[in-house]
């Protein structure tokens, strides 16, 4: 195939979203033989495909050809991308150089070119990088002025994100949602061409529904990001993102097998694109599930894997030293997270785990301050998420004071909220408060149903640590009509419909061992059959 059949073959692909055909075809023709908008080609498709440095060097190439073209708009543009490429990845330094060098290069045209805007969205992004928030929460307007000039959808769907997104973390929340939305609604009706900022603006939309705990918006996205991804054939650029949501999303209904699967394809893909950032949030919610399942070793060297990305996890880490019973440990690194995270769209997220520690350590009135700080914020957000995890505090804070009375309607609002939610990991967290409750209270039957509810559902989803605690708490609550722990295992068979001969098999007892316990449970149950037994089985939770 000659040069300009390949040539003119790449472009074709390129139009018809065919990103490894245009990919493999751009990188094997000689660099001499490529225009400058043929090197930003080879660069969205090297991105698209998770080749990162060969997107920023055929960025490089493109401004230089466009200079050698006398072509300074298409250089600029090259410019543009090439900066928000940089930042995205950290490397802010290098962002700014050519910054710099695009700014210039606007400068000397002179003219009001939609560049203009691309370049002010590299501009944000590596303000933000720096840490320099404020002049970066100045910049989106910008963008959106430009875009809406120039009739852009693409910088226009990015402007309206990046204002979003400001607007919620000064907690200006209906709007900030507004602001999401619209953005949105570019990348739904398919104005916004560009896939590169059609993902970005997905996952973007995804972690702002998750700063404020809107998990319904977040899970709807999630999936629409899903089968965005599936139909861009060979697409891994955004892959990991989905994924890492996905993972967060089973995580909060309870399924953490599935999320450990999920943030493992998330790993993969990241180290295929080289985002040092992202890995530390992947390994960093790796860490977190693999805590709620037990596995403190390996939450260990999650959280270790996160820190040598960037991240501190610090907090991750102060939970884990407390089920080791490191308190004092546990309660150093908490109170250093609560003096570095500011801002209620943060702390809303952190107070929750802060609470768990500071009263574990018999810290009470620290934890009720932080428990009335989040109520504050609950009520000004008005997410059914974050007032739900207001009324666990304030329980976890009632338990704590032996107020059973102000715990237990905490307790009841926050698992109705959960249900809501379908969050079933949190349904059985809030279960055991109600038990808890209703223990202080001298309801011992009612205890028990609430915490052998919670059991079943921690024992289903994996979540040892909670479940060895709630058997722990079991230890203390009278079993249904006195039954005995053989009484209560033989009774849970019997409900789940074994025969005696089956129930002495699974238990290693003999027949007339289990008809034993069998009359023993009849007797202090009152009742006169295997299907009464069963009823009171599922009525107590037993089951």
């Amino acid at each position: 195939m000659n040069v300009v059949k390949a040539l003119h073959r790449a472009r074709e692909a390129y139009e018809r979203r065919e990103w490894l055909t245009a990919y493999k075809t751009l990188s094997d023709l000689d660099n001499a033989a490529l225009a400058a908008t043929d090197f930003i080609r080879l660069a969205d498709t090297a991105e698209l495909l998770g080749h990162s440095n060969d997107a920023v060097q055929a960025l490089q190439r493109a401004h230089l050809a466009a200079l050698g073209a006398g072509e300074p708009i298409i250089a600029a543009r090259a410019t543009a991308r090439l900066a928000m490429l940089l930042a995205l990845r950290g490397e802010t330094a290098v962002a700014g150089g050519w910054l710099a060098t695009g700014e210039r290069l606007l400068e000397e045209i002179g003219d009001d070119v939609v560049e203009q805007g691309y370049l002010l969205v590299a501009r944000m992004l590596e303000r933000v990088g720096v840490g320099d928030l404020e002049t970066a929460a100045k910049v989106p307007p910008q963008i959106i002025a430009c875009a809406r000039r120039h009739g852009d959808a693409n910088l226009l769907a990015i402007g309206l994100n990046q204002q979003g997104r400001i607007l919620t973390v000064l907690g200006q929340l209906t709007e900030g949602v507004r602001f999401l939305d619209e953005a949105m609604t570019g990348i739904v009706s398919g104005e916004v061409d560009d896939p590169l900022f059609a993902g970005e603006v997905y996952c973007s939309m995804i972690e702002a529904c998750q700063w404020i705990g809107d998990w319904g918006r977040a899970a709807q996205w999630t999936r629409a990001l899903t089968t965005w991804c599936s139909q861009e054939t060979g697409l891994v650029a955004f892959t990991g993102q989905c994924a890492v949501h996905r993972a967060q999303l089973m995580r909060f209904n309870g399924a953490f097998d599935d999320a450990v699967i999920e943030l493992e394809r998330a790993v993969e893909r990241y180290e295929a694109v080289g985002n040092r950032a992202a890995m530390a949030l992947v390994y960093t919610e790796r860490g977190d599930v693999l805590r709620l399942m037990g596995d403190l070793e390996g939450a260990d060297e999650a959280y270790a894997a996160a820190v040598l990305h960037g991240s501190d996890a610090q907090l991750g880490r102060a939970l884990v030293s407390l089920s080791r019973g490191n308190i004092d440990r546990a309660v150093s690194a908490v109170r250093r997270v609560l003096v570095a995270v500011q801002g209620d769209i943060f702390r809303h997220r952190i107070i929750p785990a802060c609470v768990e520690v500071l009263l574990a350590a018999g810290r009470i009135e620290e934890a009720a301050a932080l428990a009335d700080e989040l109520a504050v914020i609950a009520q000004d957000y008005g997410s059914t998420a974050v007032g739900a995890a207001a009324s666990v505090v304030a329980a976890q804070v009632g338990l704590a004071r032996g107020d059973a009375e102000a715990a237990l309607p905490a307790a009841k609002a926050a698992l109705h909220s959960w249900l809501d939610l379908e969050a079933a990991y949190q349904v059985a967290r809030s279960r055991v408060l109600i038990g808890r409750a209703l223990q202080l209270m001298g309801d011992d039957e009612g205890a028990a149903l609430e915490l052998r509810t919670a059991l079943a559902a921690f024992e289903s989803q994996g979540a040892l640590a909670d479940a060895h605690d709630v058997t722990q708490r079991l230890g203390g609550v009278n079993r249904p009509g006195g039954l005995t722990e053989r009484e209560v295992e033989v009774l849970r068979l019997v409900a789940a419909g074994r025969s005696n001969a089956q129930i002495a098999d699974d238990l290693h007892l003999s027949i007339k061992t289990v008809a034993r316990h069998l009359s023993n449970i009849f007797t202090k149950l009152d009742v006169s059959s295997r299907t009464q037994a069963a009823a009171v089985a599922r009525r107590y939770g037993v089951v």
